[in-house]
């Protein structure tokens, strides 16, 4: 089995293996204590402490472990919202951040805050005037992710940071998808990461808060981690996330630039194997091994279940894979097609042989698909003369509107019109993305008696 989902999960690296089990026999005791057994521990704790503010850029004081990433990003979101609570209650995020940080968003929102969603490009990256611009006196706090997690694209972090430092405002960075690369680049204030992105143990994650920040940690106070973590610590789990961060960081310059050939080679390869496919993200500003494609005609949960009896595990933006029926937002504010869609990350090690093994299953596999749910050949019919044409699939989830669609696209003449009527989420964002693709024109959407109407005209 290849395992192309290390955007999710990397596999447990082997020193995090070996670091978890020593410190099983060394680490049990309560660090805070004096004895023996507390003092080995603390050494420990401070030991791992150190390893990870190193890699991180920071002092070992300024940072603390947290039992997940998405706890250390929303102790961080919280506590410098209220540190900054005279200032105002404006916060800023992009678009594609990661839910955690929007589910945040979303809370500050309910509590009667504000929040302003940056847009990004069809790229996925935003741009830092346009972000600057949303900084306002009331400003309490921003947020930007340094690498998206569903597409790979890096953002312009420096920039907004600059910005973000001479308005005033301090910037909480998302690296849970770039520490295991490098340090993240520029004058940031908060920093939140997880370890089992990097190939250390799940339930560790890190928080730093850059000294001058002002920061109040919400909840009962807690005298652990500088308060802004209470409970326990996990130091077998802690130590084999600071073990396992060093060293991938010892290898990240050789995988990177090996991860970023096989990536570039899917990159390049894919469009050509299979026909109607949109390759995603920033092809040059991206993380080493993660590629996002987007296939025409096909069913996102049907198509990575039969790369998984083929002996591939990928993940996928596509709203078919969602017990909500919606596509990823990401995709959705990049504007890109979201049906069919296969996110393939590659964790460090991936032999070369499993890329061409997956280049060779993957154009049979979606042609199989598309042959299952009737997808039309990728040559349109010649054109016939006739008036317009409505295409009823309200009911009908994706990517059956878009299907749809191709197949009477050739029964109006050029500049005839197909208006497709769909209650699904996607389509509004999958009709546009076919329209671009295929040569087509996308007039519009109108409301309609039971969902909503799309409108297409012939234009070839």
């Amino acid at each position: 089995m290849a395992y192309f989902d290390a955007a999710s999960a990397a596999p447990l690296h082997p020193v995090a293996r070996q670091a978890l089990l020593a410190s099983l026999d060394e680490g049990w005791a309560d660090p805070a204590r004096l004895y023996r057994e507390g003092r080995r521990a603390r050494l420990l704790l401070d030991a791992a402490r150190e390893a990870a503010a190193e890699a991180v850029g920071c002092r070992a004081d300024e940072l603390v472990f947290t039992p997940s990433g998405t706890r250390a990003v929303h102790s961080g979101v919280a506590g410098a919202l209220a540190g900054r609570r005279r200032v105002g209650s404006h916060l800023i995020v992009s678009a594609v951040e990661h839910s955690s940080v929007l589910h945040a968003a979303e809370a500050h929102e309910a509590g009667g805050g504000m929040v302003t969603r940056v847009p990004v490009d069809r790229t996925g990256a935003v741009d830092p005037a346009a972000y600057a611009r949303t900084l306002r006196g009331d400003t309490a706090l921003a947020c930007l992710q340094s690498a998206n997690h569903e597409v790979g694209t890096e953002q312009p972090v420096a920039e907004v940071a600059g910005a973000c430092r001479e308005a005033g405002v301090p910037l909480l960075v998302d690296a849970a998808q770039s520490l295991a690369w490098g340090k993240v680049p520029g004058d940031w204030s908060l920093l939140a990461a997880s370890a089992h992105k990097w190939g250390g143990p799940s339930g560790v994650g890190l928080l730093v808060v850059r000294k001058g920040v002002r920061f109040a940690p919400q909840g009962p106070g807690d005298e652990r981690e500088s308060g802004r973590a209470p409970g326990f610590e996990n130091l077998p789990a802690i130590v084999a996330a600071a073990a396992s961060l060093r060293a991938v960081r010892a290898e990240a310059e050789t995988e990177a630039a090996r991860l970023r050939e096989l990536a570039e080679r899917i990159r390049a390869r894919v469009p050509a194997l299979v026909p109607d496919v949109e390759v995603v993200g920033d092809p040059v500003r991206r993380l080493p091994g993660v590629v996002t494609f987007s296939c025409l005609y096909v069913d996102g949960e049907t198509l990575l279940h039969e790369l998984d009896r083929a002996g591939f595990s990928v993940s996928s933006g596509s709203s078919c894979t969602s017990s909500t029926l919606t596509p990823s937002h990401v995709l959705k504010a990049m504007g890109v097609l979201s049906e069919g869609n296969v996110r393939v990350s590659l964790p460090p090690g991936t032999p070369a042989e499993d890329v061409e093994r997956f280049l060779e299953v993957l154009p049979g596999t979606v042609a199989a698909v598309r042959v299952k749910l009737g997808a039309p050949a990728t040559a349109e019919a010649a054109p016939r003369t006739g008036g317009d044409l409505v295409v009823d699939a309200i009911g009908r989830r994706c990517p059956i509107p878009v299907i749809e669609l191709a197949k009477v696209i050739g029964d109006v003449p050029v500049g005839g019109t197909v208006r497709v009527l769909s209650d699904d989420e996607a389509a509004r964002l999958d009709i546009p993305a076919w329209c671009e693709m295929r040569g087509q024109e996308y007039v519009g959407e109108e409301e309609a008696e039971k969902g909503t109407a799309y409108l297409v005209r012939r234009i070839s």
